[in-house]
């Protein structure tokens, strides 16, 4: 039995975060190489791509727009077994982070960085030894 009761709208599971991009085809490249995400459809006539991400039923969308508008929002944050070596995969392939990893002890390590177009994502690594 599930720990969180069931929402009245019969939500299923399913995520879609909607980023921004000035270069739908570029941007999605990015998402593929650098994050290792899975190409899953395009719409040409309304400017919008998917990928799935690693976690189930939880894709990226790309919504091209002249000008994006990237900033205070909510910051997709995934997790990841050993954050200092992801950090390092993610700087070799010349992704900008904002600043150090953040460790708060015995609870979790943040890194925060940035896509193409500057919308702000984030790793995580679990230190409660919870997950």
């Amino acid at each position: 039995m599930s720990s969180h009761p069931a929402s009245p709208l019969g939500f299923t599971g399913g995520l879609t975060l909607s980023m921004q991009t000035r270069d739908r085809k570029k941007a999605r490249q990015w998402y593929e190489d650098v994050l290792g995400f899975q190409f899953l459809y395009e719409v040409e006539d309304i400017g919008w791509c998917e990928l799935a991400t690693e976690c189930s039923k939880v894709n990226i969308g790309l919504s091209e727009v002249e000008e994006p508008k990237v900033g205070a929002g909510p910051v997709p944050t995934f997790g990841v077994s050993d954050i200092d070596d992801a950090r390092s995969q993610l700087e070799a392939k010349g992704v900008r982070f904002d600043g150090d990893t953040l460790v708060i002890p015995g609870m979790v390590k943040l890194a925060t960085f940035f896509d193409l177009d500057g919308n702000a994502l984030m790793l995580f690594q679990d230190l409660s030894g919870q997950g």
